[in-house]
């Protein structure tokens, strides 16, 4: 049985994206060499660009598909813990992927000058939904002062990526790390500071 047209699309952007993404990590975007990419995976560089648009929408879609596994992870460490201190435990967790050397060099080092506002739009897009409804999971609880929920969570959000872009450009990361994991950590406690002196 022959594959259709949209399966074989779907096996070329698929081949397209796991070579990029080696060498992205490897080599970073300028250096990456749109000839021998399609050559590796045996394509024209005329499927790339009706895959992708070209070099940008490829890396982009690398960074989506990093981004969704980030996203996934991060579901993974909370579970069904719905507690503060599994809350703080995620959000610790989003700053470690500023040391993991894949997501470094590809979501943070090379995203931001790539993509520009499209690197916060992404990481947005599968953030914002469940961090706003974990908040206001907390505060429903009384956990977390009333507040907006969603507005807390783009604050909050702004803040995670903006601290791991900082982690990813500093020459100790394990240090940069820690100051910015306790400093997070120190800004969500207080915001359950009266459910702390009841």
């Amino acid at each position: 049985m022959s594959k259709s047209r949209a399966q074989k699309k779907a096996e070329t952007s698929a081949q397209l994206i796991a070579a990029a993404r080696k060498s992205f990590f490897k080599v970073g975007y300028a250096e990456t060499s749109m000839d021998k990419l399609c050559a590796s995976v045996g394509v024209t560089r005329g499927a790339l660009y009706h895959n992708f648009g070209g070099k940008e929408g490829l890396f982009e879609a690398v960074v989506r598909e990093i981004d969704h596994e980030m996203g996934e992870r991060l579901l993974e460490i909370g579970g069904d813990d719905t507690s503060l201190e599994a809350f703080v435990k995620v959000c610790r967790a989003y700053l470690t992927f500023a040391l993991e050397p894949e997501i470094q060099r590809i979501v943070f080092k090379d995203a931001p000058s790539v993509l520009g506002q499209r690197l916060r739009d992404i990481d947005a897009q599968s953030s914002l939904d469940p961090l706003t409804e974990a908040i206001a999971d907390l505060i429903n609880r009384k956990i977390f002062s009333d507040v907006n929920p969603q507005a807390l969570a783009v604050l909050l959000n702004g803040a995670m990526i903006d601290a791991a872009l900082w982690i990813a450009s500093q020459p100790d990361k394990d240090s940069s790390f820690n100051s910015a994991a306790n400093a997070l950590e120190q800004i969500i406690r207080q915001l359950a500071i009266n459910h702390k002196q009841d």
